[in-house]
């Protein structure tokens, strides 16, 4: 994630050993007693990296509980995001002063199937993917970007993004996406400037696709 993101965005991703590691009280009260394995590994992989992240920006290394909708919550004057995957988790921060929301995402590089993508692509993306190189599943890369474009306007909104509700285009040369909100959407916002477009990047490696965007300060 690191090449994905500008320096003053700190970066941790999960070594072997962040998957059981330490979590502060508060976060743990967040763990429902009835959270499966896989569940408990996740969320303290990415606390942990959150965590390493605050310190890299020369801040204690605070909590950061989850949201009823289990997004992170962030302590005050930072702002920032996790993400995880199978056998992948990583966690980005940065101070208010320097952007104004950071998003990243993972996921597995694999072949969506067709309800999927109907659920993901708009008409005109599903026509643009297909004339993109082969190798890559486009599908996936489109996904992953979408969920970063949500990642970065929910803090900034506190609303709901659907996957309709943001055209992406991807530049496989340049390895960057371009998305754009949805007028009806941008409309509704609860706040005065809400984000109409997302730039980010994303790149295809080690059977992972990962994308990441900030969003600047206004």
């Amino acid at each position: 994630m690191r090449e994905l993101l500008p320096p003053e965005v700190a970066v941790a991703v999960a070594g072997p050993d962040d998957w059981t590691g330490q979590l502060l009280a508060a976060e743990q009260a967040c763990l429902s007693e009835r959270a499966v394995e896989g569940r408990r590994r996740d969320f303290t992989a990415g606390r942990v990296c959150a965590r390493r992240a605050m310190t890299t920006l020369g801040l204690p290394p605070a909590a950061v509980v989850a949201a009823a909708d289990r997004s992170p919550v962030w302590p005050s004057g930072v702002v920032g995001t996790i993400t995880h995957t199978r056998g992948y988790c990583a966690a980005a921060a940065a101070h208010v002063t320097a952007v104004r929301s950071v998003g990243m995402d993972a996921e597995q590089h694999r072949e969506l199937n067709e309800g999927v993508r109907r659920m993901i692509c708009l008409p005109e993306e599903e026509e643009r993917l297909v004339a993109l190189p082969g190798g890559i599943s486009w599908p996936a890369v489109l996904f992953s970007a979408k969920e970063t474009v949500y990642k970065v306007w929910h803090p900034v909104v506190g609303t709901w993004l659907d996957f309709t509700d943001a055209h992406v285009e991807l530049d496989p040369d340049a390895g960057t996406f371009t998305a754009r909100i949805a007028p009806a959407r941008l409309a509704a916002a609860p706040v005065e400037d809400p984000p109409g477009r997302v730039h980010g990047r994303f790149v295809v490696a080690d059977g992972l696709v990962r994308t990441a965007a900030v969003l600047p300060l206004r």
